[in-house]
């Protein structure tokens, strides 16, 4: 069965606060753990007012110290933002602090603007991303005679790597180094299926996997009815359209779906479409429906689920309703998610 995952981005609502965003981060995270998900994951990204979860390693702190069993990580580290070193040494304090419960998923794309991008890289030049992966494989590695430069702590501990990528470099990569592979099919969807087919193709068994691992990013926005569902779900749209148009902000309330729609131009309304193409919203019937067949189509090893919802209380309802959805689906397709436990 397919194992289901939360990927957080932690938002900041119009009228909100970074203070209040982590604060039901953290929330969502004992609803997810008590539902039966398997990973919580938090994105690291720059200057977006949506985003709290830019300083990750220490919001997954905060994340793992609030519950028990459920697995906690990044998806991921924009690995070229930081040193390999000190990133093994964060996620090395992380699963010493931890032990067993930290993902570590890194990515290529600095997850900002080119200007700020600058400021935390200095130099942006270079691409290193494949020798700064094999570096950060190496300092997880028990230390061999010699070595001069260990992460401490980390070194000799079970810290699980992941590729994350939107194209299809990143299925190369996951798939010569012999580890998992999580697409961002939920934002960037056109070339998902091609990644897909690399990645398992080209798939050589390392030391770290015997065979393939491939998790897929999906938008799930789930409500008592598809038009709830719809109108939810514009805040995620209009955030997107703010991207293209870059007019950043805070995540905005949802607005009536029709009125929302008129407003595109006929590019943007299919760039949207395109862009959110990897999107099941609806009543729970509907939810069912479109993620069965996104795992049909996909046939994924791990689904990780995201849902930009402005209301809180609708955001944590939608994974009650995804959890209750999960467990009716067809037994081809029904996730590994255990039955709600009673508080």
């Amino acid at each position: 069965m397919i194992p289901v995952s939360v990927l957080d981005l932690s938002p900041i609502t119009q009228g909100g606060s970074a203070a209040r965003s982590l604060k039901n981060t953290l929330d969502l995270a004992r609803h997810a753990e008590r539902w039966g998900y398997r990973r919580y994951w938090l994105a690291e990204h720059h200057n977006i007012p949506a985003v709290a979860s830019a300083a990750t390693s220490i919001v997954i702190a905060h994340v793992a110290g609030g519950t028990s069993t459920i697995r906690v990580g990044a998806g991921g580290i924009m690995l070229p933002n930081h040193s390999p070193l000190i990133i093994a040494e964060q996620f090395g304090t992380l699963e010493s602090l931890f032990p067993g419960r930290i993902d570590l998923g890194v990515g290529r794309a600095p997850g900002t603007d080119p200007l700020t991008a600058m400021a935390l890289r200095r130099n942006t030049s270079a691409d290193t991303f494949p020798q700064d992966v094999v570096e950060l494989l190496a300092y997880f590695s028990e230390p061999v005679r010699g070595q001069k430069i260990k992460a401490v702590p980390g070194a000799g501990l079970n810290v699980p790597v992941w590729i994350l990528g939107s194209s299809l470099f990143g299925a190369q990569l996951a798939a010569e180094l012999g580890l998992p592979y999580a697409f961002a099919s939920h934002f960037a969807p056109a070339q998902m299926m091609p990644a897909i087919q690399i990645y398992r193709s080209m798939f050589r068994p390392s030391e770290y996997l015997d065979r393939s691992r491939l998790m897929l990013g999906l938008n799930v926005v789930a409500a008592e009815s598809d038009d709830e569902a719809q109108r939810l779900f514009t805040s995620h749209q209009q955030m997107s359209l703010g991207l293209r148009r870059g007019e950043l902000g805070p995540l905005p309330p949802p607005v009536d779906p029709n009125h929302f729609q008129a407003r595109l131009t006929p590019i943007e309304r299919a760039e949207l479409q395109d862009r959110l193409s990897a999107a099941v919203v609806g009543a729970p019937d509907t939810v069912r429906a479109g993620v069965a067949d996104f795992i049909r189509r996909t046939s994924p090893d791990e689904l990780i689920v995201t849902g930009q919802i402005f209301d809180h209380s609708a955001r944590v309802y939608s994974y009650e309703i995804l959890k209750e959805v999960m467990l009716r689906l067809p037994r081809e397709a029904q996730p590994e998610i255990q039955p709600v436990l009673e508080s």
